[in-house]
Parts: C-alpha cells; structure tokens; sequence
C-alpha cells in the first residue's frame, strides 16, 4: 500500500472550514504520478515503491533509465523517488497514483527545497537585531558582532552564526493536515505552508508521529 506521493506546489489560498473560519491552505497538483519500480526483500535487501513524476521527451533521459523504463513498460518521467513500505503486494508497476491514497483530516510530513536567497547577512538569515541607531554605534549596523574570543581557545567555534549562503537546502514540514481532496482534479488541499516556491517539487509522505493537541 503506497504512502506517498510526489506533487507540485500550486500556490495558498484560503478556505472556509465547517466551523466557519478561514484557514490558509497551500494547493497541491499530484497528477502523472506513475509506479516505475518495485524494490523487493529478495533483490534489493528492502521494500519500498519507486514512483515518477512529471513528463520529459525520451532524449532528454539518461541511458540506465530509459533501459530501466523500457523494461518496466513505463512512461518516462522527470523525477523519480523511492517510497519504503512493508506491505506493497498490492501495487502493480504502471499504475498510476493519485491523492485519493489520502482522506482528509490525516497528517502529511511534506519535503521540499526552500527558496534560493543567496548570499544574505545575519539579519535576513538568523534573525539578528542589529546594533542600536544611537548611542554610541558607528560603521556598523547590522554587523554580527564578536565572532570568536582573544586567548583561548583562539578560534571561531562550530556552528556559530555568521553571514553565508541563505536557502536553497531541503526542509520538511511535520504535521501538515489534509484539509480537502479533489480526486477528479487531482488535487490536494493542506492547511499551512509548505517549503519551496510555487511550481517546486514536493514529496508527501503519511506521518508516523501522533499529532498531539
């Protein structure tokens, strides 16, 4: 049984919830997305479902894939990713997934890669507040201040934070509820944000951690 799928972020919107208020929700296109491959405890040492997303013209694909593709009878796809599950006897290579494997009210833990922001100062990229506008500061205002220490141990520790490449790195959001599924549409509606810009790729996954509260 899958518990995955691979989308596109669409965008946010809001919707109206029974209760009546409006809650944001981040619209999620799951179409095209098709079995590639299987992984067996026999072959490969593990279980899990391979799937692929998103179209590409056949010269565009690397060799082992196309082979791959070939010999699966499969349509060739843009990105493909592995799904582990124990129990996949159920699915067939070829057919097609989409978000009705998700009902609304269950929890998704949503991957993504965030958006690029370049190089960016401590401010933009910590939260730092800066030096004050009076009272003494001069030169720098927005600077990190002291970075290291004189004597000892005499060096910038670990992990301090400091002005650097800022996005661009994968994220995942835990906890994400489903709020609608529009089967026909291949559509799904989670309520918050989801990392990435619109368009990006997003990896779906039915959460394992209870949602408390």
């Amino acid at each position: 049984m899958l518990n995955g799928l691979l989308g596109k972020k669409l965008g946010m919107t809001q919707v109206f919830v029974e209760d009546g208020n409006c809650i944001p929700v981040t619209v999620i296109e799951t179409a095209s997305c098709v079995v590639c491959d299987k992984k067996t405890q026999e072959r490969d040492g593990y279980q899990a479902v391979q799937l692929g997303f998103g179209e590409i013209r056949k010269k565009r694909v690397k060799k082992a894939q196309a082979k791959s593709f070939e010999k699966n009878q499969v349509p060739a796809r843009r990105v493909l990713r592995e799904f582990r599950c124990e129990e996949a006897g159920d699915v067939q290579i070829g057919q097609t997934a989409d978000a009705g494997i998700f009902e609304p009210g269950e929890f998704l833990n949503i991957t993504g890669t965030t958006k690029g922001r370049g190089f960016a100062g401590v401010i933009k990229r910590h939260g730092f507040h800066g030096a004050p506008g009076s009272r003494g500061s001069h030169e720098i205002f927005r600077g990190g201040g002291s970075v290291g220490m004189k004597a000892w141990p005499g060096r910038v520790l670990k992990g301090k934070k400091m002005p650097g490449h800022y996005g661009n790195t994968q994220c995942t959001v835990l906890n994400l509820q489903v709020v609608k599924v529009e089967k026909e549409k291949n559509l799904l509606l989670v309520r918050g944000a989801t990392p990435g810009p619109n368009g990006g790729l997003l990896i779906l996954r039915k959460t394992k951690r209870a949602k408390k509260g």
